[in-house]
């Protein structure tokens, strides 16, 4: 049975802020400062909590990360300058030479060149399972180190049974990372199903307004002080404090504009699978079953076209949704697969899993669902006309 979160206090900083202010400061500072030699030993011999610089921890950021571990169900949280900058935070404490990883098919394009790249390059493999073949999910965990999920997968939109998935890694001692961008804590908690770490691309739609990049990751705090230990302080990626009040900027609204791009993308997908150069339409929300602990969906989707259409001019012909990468704010885009297809690198995620020129992901965005469908439409007519 799925259950549903209680409703989140998203405005409310769990800080006492200065002044009374109704949100919380930017404290745009590198450095803070200690009024005795006693306080700055209290913090270099860990009895102290008290800011020190901002590399480490900053009270805007602290803000945030309080407020996605709340959200999330994990006992802590740590920030990033990107989402990129979180999953390297995530997996690459926990790895070394001669370790294996076992990650889902269909991954996000970076992170899958993260491992068949930097990581393979230091000795550490990865093997890929159709996520959607549980068995087979549970089988590979045997003497891997770390499992990588993305639930729905990109681009394909497949799901997987993270509590299965989960349970097993937890007996083997496998450490279990999931990328939870698209559905955010409102519609799934990963942590409830017994995954370690939760990771977040902040820039989507926990910002929700395309102005911010930003990552976070969620977990116990012995994890998240593995992560400090490493990925914080010698990697450098620390989210910005700028960066953090804006994605808490964002994260006041965030249940009514889910609420906006699940309904959204809900009906641009029901009026794509009833159209006829529409072949394919990956949402999970048009399955018969879904896995437990999914209760609602994100904005984002996609679709095929109809062999023989013209792909270009389908993507041309658009006037209200544009063509861009990246997702989650209130503008509607697209990425073509049969660009994507082409993504310079030797590692090519959408040419290693099979994803179809004429794949089309969609973003739902915040403008009326019906001028939404009407631009898809006369594109779809334009794209026909022009295979003709």
């Amino acid at each position: 049975m799925t259950r549903t979160p209680p409703t989140p206090d998203l405005i409310s900083p769990s800080r006492p802020v200065p002044h009374d202010a109704s949100a919380t400061p930017i404290f745009q500072s590198s450095s803070f400062l200690f009024d005795s030699y006693a306080q700055i030993e209290d913090v270099f011999a860990g009895r102290s909590d008290r800011f020190i610089y901002s590399r480490g921890d900053n009270p805007t950021v602290c803000e945030l990360e309080d407020l996605i571990a709340r959200l999330e169900g994990g006992e802590a949280a740590r920030g990033f300058s990107s989402g990129m900058a979180a999953i390297c935070g995530a997996v690459l404490p926990f790895v070394q030479a001669g370790d294996r990883i076992v990650a889902v098919e269909h991954l996000y394009s970076d992170a899958f060149r993260l491992f068949e790249t930097v990581l393979a390059r230091f000795g550490v493999e990865t093997v890929y399972i159709d996520g959607t073949d549980t068995q087979a999910m549970v089988d590979a965990l045997a003497g891997a180190r770390l499992v990588y999920l993305e639930s729905p997968t990109s681009w394909t939109f497949r799901l997987q049974d993270l509590r299965a998935i989960a349970t097993e890694a937890r007996r083997l001692g496998v450490v279990s990372v999931i990328d939870n961008s698209w559905a955010t804590p409102l519609y799934q908690r990963p942590h409830d199903l017994g995954v370690d770490l939760v990771v977040h691309a902040a820039s989507k739609y926990l910002s929700g307004h395309s102005d911010t990049l930003g990552g976070l990751v969620t977990g116990s705090r012995e994890m998240i002080q593995a992560i400090d230990h490493e990925a914080t302080h010698l990697f450098g990626g620390r989210m910005s404090p700028m960066d953090a009040f804006l994605v808490l900027r964002g994260m006041r609204t965030l249940d009514m504009r889910m609420a906006r791009h699940m309904q959204t993308g809900l009906e641009l997908a029901r009026g794509l699978a009833d159209h006829p150069q529409v072949t394919a339409v990956h949402h999970p929300g048009l399955l018969a079953t879904r896995p437990e602990g999914l209760s609602g969906f994100g904005g984002l989707f996609a679709f095929d076209l109809a062999a023989g259409l013209d792909v270009a001019r389908f993507c041309d012909a658009l006037r209200t949704i544009r063509i861009g990468v990246s997702w989650g704010g209130p503008e509607s885009l697209i990425v073509p697969g049969q660009a994507a297809c082409g993504l310079a690198g030797a590692a090519n995620v959408f040419q290693r899993f099979g994803v179809s020129p004429r794949t089309i992901r969609l973003a739902a965005g915040l403008e009326p669902a019906a001028l939404l469908m009407d631009d898809l439409r006369t594109a779809l007519h334009a794209a026909a006309e022009a295979a003709a």
